[in-house]
């Protein structure tokens, strides 16, 4: 059975086909890849054939591998994912590797002793979507508080709940508002996080069909260019920091050129870019002067 749904896969032109193939006869079964490659004889009951059929017709028409499944792994943490958010990628974990840094070199530069709880810290994720960075920050930093914001009710709903499943929603407060827009003040923040929506609307026809027709537009595009989000964010993000807060955006591929000059302003120093795996700038982080001006 597995042959055969890596073999209608290929044939479907399926990205990561084996792959594919594989997470649906685990879900499935409810087992794991370890039972699957130390049983090969296991017979599968008709119903379980049927439902994995079922499955590889679903993905060979578009249907992403997540969405079949319900779930997506980031940070070593399993995620509910639906067509309400959008699909955690593992690029995007090193926003979550960029602030973690960030912050534990703030501490070092301002001479205070190494604080690996975020006591005292409060911390947003602008866009959250699953809750996937939210979560992630907090099971690092059990003693920071957060806000997870996104525009979208239903992927707020998401987030909660992955909240709960991994025992964090009791420091996360959630709101739905257009960027930081709805936050009301005063509001002082030591971290700002966000992979924002950067997809230009031209790109629409390019991208696979697994990810245009079935994630949601609202979490995909920032406009016709992809990188109209940022200016508002980042001088939104400039008024809710804390002098010597910190803001980490993820990038889309092409899209620096057009962010890294927002911060060529008197409100922010020290500046840098963050690679991803590909080298691609994936990761702008920069920090809130420790002044007012």
């Amino acid at each position: 059975m597995l042959r055969h749904g890596i073999a209608q896969l290929r044939g479907a032109h399926v990205p990561s086909e084996t792959l594919a193939a594989e997470l649906l006869l685990l879900h499935v079964v409810k087992r794991d890849r370890t039972w699957l490659y130390t049983h090969p004889e296991a017979e599968l009951a008709e119903t379980e054939a049927l439902a994995f059929q079922s499955l590889l017709n679903r993905r060979a028409s578009g249907v992403p591998t997540q969405h079949l499944t319900g779930k997506q792994e980031f940070w070593g943490l399993e995620f509910e994912v639906n067509s309400d958010v959008l699909i955690p990628r593992p690029e995007t974990e090193h926003v979550v590797e960029v602030a973690l840094d960030r912050l534990a070199l703030r501490e070092v530069r301002g001479g205070r002793p190494q604080k690996s709880d975020g006591a005292g810290w409060t911390i947003a994720d602008v866009g959250t979507g699953s809750g996937c960075i939210a979560v992630a920050l907090a099971r690092e930093l059990p003693k920071a508080r957060f806000y997870a914001i996104d525009l979208s009710p239903a992927a707020l709903t998401v987030a909660r709940r992955n909240a709960t499943r991994h025992e964090v929603a009791d420091r996360i407060s959630f709101a739905v508002s257009n960027l930081l827009d709805a936050l009301s003040s005063p509001l002082a923040f030591d971290l700002i996080v966000s992979n924002p929506p950067y997809i230009g609307r031209r790109e629409e026809p390019s991208l696979p069909p697994e990810v245009c027709r079935h994630e949601p537009e609202l979490a995909l595009y920032g406009g016709e260019e992809g990188y109209e989000l940022y200016a508002s964010l980042v001088s939104q993000a400039a008024k809710c920091l804390k002098p010597g807060g910190i803001l980490v955006l993820e990038l889309g591929h092409d899209s620096l050129p057009a962010v890294r000059p927002l911060f060529d302003a008197p409100q922010w120093t020290s500046v840098a870019v963050t690679n991803d795996l590909a080298g691609i700038p994936r990761v702008l982080a920069a920090e809130r002067t420790s002044r007012r001006l």
